[in-house]
């Protein structure tokens, strides 16, 4: 499980699945809008918390305001509800602070060891090792890449729906290509 993020509501360079502009277009197609500039973010950022199930080829994920300790944990006990209380699970995570049990707060090992999880803490600046992080790569690719969504709640739209699209077509050609591409591990 890893965050993806901050997701900005600005315009992201890249190719968009809508179709041209100019005079190949459909006659009765009203034209894409333009790039608007994003001199004022006003909306802030949100934070996409996501996991993927090696076992299932599953993702999973969560759009969060912020990321901290009490949203990693929420995100940690919705992974735990997935699966029977008797099965063990492990949660391999970065070393973002939030992640860490600490001397300050000890909630999220605390609550690990009461519910059977692990947590598997990849090594020092080697975030990359993570398996989900190729799964980043295909969402930016599939999801962001050449668009400008005007509101949080139309690029979590837009996530889910990749999210949903992804789980139904893990055998997909250009999904593959992208992931085994970025895919270090």
């Amino acid at each position: 499980m890893d965050e993806f993020g901050p997701l900005n509501l600005m315009p992201h360079p890249g190719w968009q699945w809508a179709e041209r502009g100019g005079r190949h277009k459909d006659q009765g197609r009203e034209p894409r809008r333009r790039r608007r500039a994003t001199y004022n973010r006003y909306g802030g950022v949100r934070h996409l918390f996501a996991a993927l199930d090696l076992a299932k080829d599953k993702l999973y994920g969560h759009i969060k305001p912020i990321k901290r300790h009490t949203q990693f944990l929420e995100f940690c006990r919705y992974l735990r509800t997935l699966y029977p209380p008797t099965v063990r699970i492990a949660i391999v995570c970065d070393n973002f602070s939030p992640h860490l049990t600490t001397k300050k707060c000890q909630r999220v090992g605390t609550w690990a060891a009461a519910n059977n999880v692990e947590i598997a803490y990849t090594p020092t600046n080697s975030s990359w090792l993570n398996r989900i992080e190729a799964q980043f790569t295909a969402l930016r690719y599939f999801t962001l890449d050449g668009t400008d969504h005007a509101t949080h709640k139309e690029q979590g739209s837009m996530i889910r729906c990749y999210i949903i699209w992804r789980n139904r077509n893990t055998d997909d050609r250009r999904l593959r290509t992208v992931v085994d591409r970025a895919d270090v591990a």
